[in-house]
């Protein structure tokens, strides 16, 4: 399970999705859904010990197979990019199925068709049921991707720092009413083949999102998530609050007390971070007067004011069909996806949620805001040179049209989306700090936000920073963005986006997360699934007034004339966690105080039996209720990756021929086996200078933008193995890349030249 905050490191909108340095590629042949990394990943774990040595080099492709101008275009997300063995093989057309067949069905379960449309970008049929009797909202995706996805997300504004939304996730959880055990979860990962199963909380919504290619695995997942969120156990059980909220725990009369809980403990730690510490005073700082304004995923000093009585209330009001967005994708029957729904949804009786969920925009300030915060830090180094310093917009108070939303995030990536973007170079060369801080623009909230920064700044130096990024964003102003980094701009994203590799994660769920992030504040959940109309307009705008003409006035309006402005000093103090732990002592030093012995004593027993219960199996039959998958449920062959085998010029190299949409993947493997184990140590670093240092002929800036502008990216990385029996170890570089097939011979050009 997952806390988003502000979906810096997740559930982010497809054009961030599209960031990085170096953009990772990977082959088609990826053949296990278990086994893939995600983008983070520093190397591939496959078998390259089997390579031949002797100083041959490896190449492995994936060739596209004849489907020349056909796509499955959508979201890139952050969270994972490695290319699925299921998601290569899909074809790229909608489910046929009888239309007014389903919706007569679904009329006689009691949903009313809303609207239906196709969505070209991900070739599916996408309709819109509203459940006539609780009003909760359903969007069934149709088309042949075998992952099939289901979530159901509910709006769920904290009003505190306490961390209810976050709890309730955990706790849901454990246990429910067709399915009474402790952790129900922990026992489908056992027996299921599900390609996904998590939760999220983000800082106005609970996402619980599953996903498999086996039918009856997909329903039995849909099922136990289904009776989690509107009968869990939890609201009846105040030892799951103690275990997953929090709880004084004493073994023994004669010692202190302490918290503990899972999420206060996980909560500790996110607050001894000064990232985290960064990302959250800026959310708060920026939207002070709405629900962003306090932590739902809790304070570790609120968190221990939650009452059980306020945690039931909670679940009671915003877990409610009237309060939920469900959402179906995939190639398994629409019919079976409403009754399922129909025999849960018709338990509930319409409900005020929706009123009282809605999330209300934030005023835009008068004046810039300035925030100085303390963050623990350690005695070693020069304190000095520890300060942060984050500089954050507000850019909008009203919902801001598709095409300006698109275009923002163009600004985003020629801003900051490789290390050739002016304001990210300008300020990493500056010296004035170690790294960027602050997530570029960030939009999966109710309003779009733009943070930017350093960290590992001189406390000299923090008013520099300011004035370099300001400067820096002033001088693109009057000068704009050159054309070949629009160009290498406008390809990457447009290649994610026709690409829509989305590896491991299920394509399903990235699409559901973009939906979402407007479908949950009441706008239309079908516009940001359609990016080829916007993307047009933006192409010919930049085409027809130049990009100065569209940029410049983004930057100028939405940051640089905006005076909601929040910029967030962070300052180091090594006393600062010593403190902290001083005072929640003190704090559960009164309350053992005002305790009288037989207080302490039903304190200690309490404990105990917590212990026990969570240390006791549960019995058979509870595991029983838990539904898995027999033999004859899994398919018996494998999938067989198509590969040949051939040689070009003494280089052994692999073909696999799957559909990709017309995009070639390619790995160029080096043989390093002649190099000193001394200098091994050096591997990455010059791996790193082969992108980031430009060639004989171009310097790294105008390197970046020709890949950029020639392929989907390239990606050098080292990859050292232990070899069994042999004392040496194996060494190898490999060189990734991408292109649509017509660039194949710019990719490898390109790669000569790094």
């Amino acid at each position: 399970m997952e806390r988003v905050a502000l979906l810096r490191t997740s559930g982010r909108r497809l054009l961030h999705r599209c960031r990085g340095g170096r953009p990772a590629v990977v082959p088609a042949a990826a053949s296990s859904s278990l086994a893939r990394r995600s983008l983070s990943s520093s190397l591939p774990a496959r078998g390259y010990s089997s390579l031949p040595g002797g100083g041959a080099r490896f190449l492995a492709a994936a060739a596209p197979l004849h489907c020349s101008g056909r796509y499955w275009p959508a979201a890139t997300p952050r969270l994972a990019r490695r290319l699925s063995a299921p998601a290569v093989s899909t074809s790229p057309s909608p489910v046929p199925y009888d239309t007014d067949d389903v919706h007569e069905y679904a009329a006689k379960l009691g949903f009313e068709k809303v609207s239906e449309q196709v969505i070209d970008e991900c070739k599916s049929t996408a309709v819109l049921y509203k459940h006539k009797k609780t009003g909760a909202e359903v969007m069934s995706v149709s088309n042949d991707d075998e992952n099939k996805v289901f979530g159901i997300v509910f709006r769920t504004p904290p009003k505190n720092s306490t961390g209810i939304p976050h709890i309730l996730e955990h706790s849901v959880l454990c246990g429910s009413r067709k399915y009474p055990l402790k952790e129900p979860f922990v026992e489908l990962l056992k027996g299921s083949l599900h390609t996904f199963l998590n939760a999220f909380t983000y800082p106005d919504r609970t996402c619980y999102p599953v996903a498999s290619t086996n039918t009856k695995d997909f329903y039995n997942l849909v099922d136990v998530y289904l009776d989690a969120v509107f009968f869990p156990k939890c609201v009846e059980d105040f030892q799951t609050f103690q275990q997953e909220g929090w709880h004084y725990e004493l073994d023994n009369p004669d010692e202190e007390i302490t918290y503990k809980g899972v999420v206060f403990n996980e909560m500790k730690g996110v607050y001894s971070q000064p990232d985290n510490i960064m990302g959250r005073v800026s959310q708060q700082a920026l939207s002070p007067e709405n629900t962003y304004g306090v932590d739902s995923g809790g304070d570790p000093n609120e968190i221990p004011k939650l009452t059980f009585e306020e945690f039931k209330e909670f679940h009671s009001k915003y877990y409610h069909p009237s309060n939920a967005r469900i959402w179906f994708y995939g190639d398994d029957d629409p019919k079976e996806r409403l009754r399922v729904l129909s025999e849960y949804l018709d338990q509930f009786e319409a409900s005020t949620a929706p009123n009282e969920s809605k999330i209300w925009p934030q005023r835009l300030f008068k004046e810039p805001v300035r925030v100085i915060e303390k963050f623990p830090a350690g005695q070693e180094g020069d304190l000095t040179k520890k300060y942060m310093v984050c500089i954050n917009w507000l850019l909008s108070e009203e919902p801001l049209d598709v095409e300006t939303e698109l275009t923002l995030g163009f600004l985003d990536h020629l801003l900051l989306g490789t290390p050739a973007s002016p304001l990210r170079r300008i300020l990493l060369e500056s010296g004035l700090g170690d790294a960027i801080v602050g997530g570029g623009v960030e939009d999966e909230l109710l309003q779009p936000q733009f943070s930017i920064g350093l960290k590992g700044v001189s406390e000299d130096n923090i008013q520099k920073v300011e004035e370099l990024v300001m400067q820096t964003l002033k001088n693109l102003v009057e000068e704009g963005f050159a054309s070949d980094a629009v160009e290498a701009s406008m390809n990457t994203i447009e290649f994610a986006l026709r690409e829509n590799n989305t590896g491991s994660f299920p394509r399903g769920l990235s699409l559901m997360l973009r939906s979402i992030a407007k479908w949950i504040y009441d706008m239309d959940p079908f516009e940001p699934l359609k990016y080829e109309q916007p993307l047009q307009q933006l192409k010919s705008r930049i085409a027809e007034e130049g990009s100065k003409a569209v940029f410049s006035p983004l930057i100028e309006n939405f940051i640089l004339k905006n005076t909601h402005r929040v910029t967030v000093e962070m300052q180091p103090d090594p006393e600062k966690a010593s403190r902290d732990e001083a005072a929640e002592k003190e704090i559960l030093k009164q309350v053992k105080s005002s305790m009288t012995q037989e207080d302490l004593a039903e304190l200690a027993r309490a404990t105990k039996e917590l212990k026990e219960k969570q240390e006791t199996p549960d019995p058979p039959e509870a595991l029983k209720a838990v539904p898995c998958l027999s033999l004859q449920d899994i398919p018996k062959n494998p999938i067989h990756i198509p590969m040949e085998v051939g040689e070009i010029n003494g280089v052994k190299v692999l073909q696999h021929d799957l559909f990709t949409n017309d995009v070639v993947y390619s790995e160029v493997v080096f043989d390093m086996g002649s190099m000193k184990k001394e200098h091994l140590q050096l591997l990455p670093l010059f791996c790193q200078s082969l992108l980031e240092m430009g060639t004989k002929d171009m310097d790294f800036v105008q390197l970046n933008q020709l890949i950029g502008r020639k392929t989907g990216g390239i990606s050098v990385y080292p990859f050292t193995s232990s070899v069994r029996g042999k004392e040496d170890p194996l060494t190898r570089i490999i060189v990734r890349g991408k292109a649509m097939a017509p660039r194949v011979e710019d990719l490898f050009n390109l790669v000569c030249f790094c």
